[in-house]
């Protein structure tokens, strides 16, 4: 049920946007140390606490573990205790197991070691003097996935999670959208974090670190040995060149990616009860539909914010409004919110005050919109790609548009995708620079405005001249001088086309495993149905912008080929009764 169809910034996320003043604290003195895990291994701390408290004075505590070094040495603390202490409370900051000045080897993301690790470190929390024993845990994109794993733990001190742009399934919404490989994420990421591992940073004025800051009298010496643990590691990327399906085991990781999703232990979580607030941006890789997912799988109090915002949410971006109108909330009030949502986690009314909620902005109106349930009711409106290029209510004709596809042809390199690397800012542009490298279908001048909420999805009615392909699906808005502004996007590998009639998130559309015993490949030269949705979006277009679909069957700048050698594909997109259509859900007035 649809609480409002517009609120006011305001009375969506129930405080003042001009932000909340910090209190009266500055940063005190930073501790570090180390705390012992049950197999041996030292995990690195660092504690920040308000300047002037003794050993006594009890604080409520912020949790962040981090896989990016807890601080640099010689620097300053971390940049969240830098802003949270402030507000009166204590944070702690680690770096993960095989991390950092962290001994142990660091496999993949939130092994098993790693995730137990955080009981134990909620356990030393709860025994410092200057602890209350109540504990939120906090973080941005692979810190707030280590928050949602704190509440798997079900730790009694966990008072709530604030998990911000997090990766809710590894696999769907960051490294094999659509089950086709993301290799400018997997690369980049995959060599940084090696760099990382080899006490190699690049600052953001190009220098590089002093290194991570040592632990301890014997620092430096702890340190040479941590970096020996670092070193027995494969990069990740090597793991990855052996993922095809969800439940592939890497010979240098030993589990599957099902064992790290986050939407696989989602049962746990809900078991802890746990308060979360999560954000997420409708440009920022997967994020969106993965807060969708956790807002259906999960029943956890919890406040999901949807925003038109890339990775970090330092950016906001809105191609359907005029250039450089600002878009609440902005980066500092996002931060007001998580301060509020902490007090109420460590005063135990986060529960009460926001039940289960989620609010998101719609592009173009400019709106953010509340509800308590997901999707939204809508009517499914269906627009076939026809004959001479159109986008039409009605099928028309039989026939096919062919398409060979460019191996060479990228896109944006400021995309959904890139930014997850460095939360650069999202500018997808005048898409019409793209067209040569794929099909595209335009509708008629809106006669009224249309509002799209939810999660499109395409029926492809394809022959290829190959037994796999890549499939990427566009929705953009054109604008009356005929600049085409992209919306959403959807791609599919079409190994995975097989439906999973049972997924959990069947009410979004059409789902697939991605599990190895439903690989069903294309037989070349015989038609195909691959059904997919879209990531989720919500737009208001206006009267008078045309909808524009796009075909592509390569993107060099962020995905693999596929296949990855041999004749690119010759693709056959059928028209007709039986032909390609996307269905929008469409939100009546």
């Amino acid at each position: 049920m649809s609480i409002s169809s517009q609120e006011t910034p305001h009375s969506i996320f129930g405080y003042d946007f001009e932000g909340a003043a910090a209190k009266p604290y500055r940063v005190g003195p930073l501790e570090s140390t180390y705390v012992t895990t049950r197999d041996g291994v030292r995990i690195a701390l660092d504690v920040a606490r308000p300047m002037g408290d003794g050993g006594n004075v009890k604080r409520d505590t912020i949790l962040v573990m981090t896989r990016y070094w807890r601080g640099v040495k010689e620097g300053p603390p971390h940049e969240f205790a830098t802003g949270l202490v402030p507000h009166g409370y204590a944070v702690v900051v680690g770096d993960v197991r095989g991390t950092g000045a962290s001994f142990g080897v660091w496999p993949y993301h939130r092994s098993r070691a790693e995730t137990l690790d955080f009981s134990e470190v909620l356990d030393w929390i709860v025994a410092q003097p200057w602890s209350t024993g109540r504990v939120v845990g906090y973080g941005l994109s692979y810190t707030a996935n280590t928050a949602d794993w704190m509440a798997e733990r079900n730790h009694p001190a966990l008072k709530g999670i604030i998990p911000r742009f997090a990766d809710y399934d590894s696999y769907e919404d960051c490294f094999f959208p659509g089950g086709l490989p993301n290799l400018f994420v997997v690369q980049t990421w995959s060599d940084r974090v090696k760099e990382l591992d080899r006490n190699v940073k690049i600052l953001a004025n190009g220098q590089r670190s002093p290194g991570v800051r040592p632990t301890g009298l014997d620092g430096e010496a702890d340190l040479a040995a941590a970096l020996r643990d670092h070193e027995r590691a494969a990069p990740i990327s090597e793991g990855f060149q052996q993922v095809k399906f969800k439940d592939d085991r890497p010979s240098t990781w030993g589990d599957s990616m099902l064992d790290w999703s986050t939407q696989e232990v989602a049962d746990r979580i809900s078991r802890s009860g746990t308060p979360t607030q999560n954000l997420a941006g409708w440009f920022d890789g997967g994020t969106a539909q993965g807060a969708i997912r956790r807002f259906l799988g999960q029943s956890n109090p919890m406040n999901v914010i949807i925003g038109p915002w890339n990775h970090g949410g330092d950016y906001a971006y809105d191609p359907l409004r005029a250039p450089g109108e600002t878009i609440l909330p902005t980066i500092a009030t996002q931060h007001a919110n998580d301060i509020r949502f902490a007090d109420l986690c460590f005063n135990g009314q986060a529960a009460h005050e926001h039940g289960k909620i989620l609010h998101y902005y719609t592009l173009g109106e400019g709106a953010w919109k509340s509800t308590r349930s997901w999707p939204p009711p809508a009517m499914h409106q269906r627009w076939h790609m026809a004959s001479g290029s159109r986008l039409n209510s009605s099928p028309g004709e039989a026939g096919f548009d062919s398409l060979q596809v460019d191996p060479t042809a990228g896109d944006v390199e400021t995309s959904r995708w890139a930014t997850q690397i460095d939360c650069r800012q999202v500018d997808y542009g005048d898409r019409r620079r793209f067209d040569a490298a794929g099909l595209a279908y335009t509708g008629e001048p809106l006669t009224h405005d249309l509002e799209i909420t939810g999660h499109p999805f395409v029926h492809l009615n394809v022959t290829s001249t190959r037994d796999d392909g890549a499939f990427l699906v566009f929705l953009e808005a054109v604008r009356s001088d005929g600049a085409s502004l992209y919306l959403t996007e959807g791609q599919l590998r079409a190994l995975h086309r097989k439906v999973w009639a049972d997924s959990p998130f069947s009410a979004l559309g059409p789902q697939h495993s991605y599990l190895r015993r439903d690989a069903e490949p294309l037989i070349p030269g015989e038609a195909a149905i691959l059904t997919f949705t879209l990531h989720p979006i919500s737009a208001r277009v206006p009267a008078g912008y045309r909808l524009r679909v796009c075909l592509a069957g390569s993107d060099k700048t962020t995905f693999a080929n596929v296949p990855v050698d041999g004749e690119p594909p010759i693709l056959q997109f059928h028209r007709g009764p039986t032909g390609c259509y996307i269905d929008l859900p469409i939100i009546e007035p």
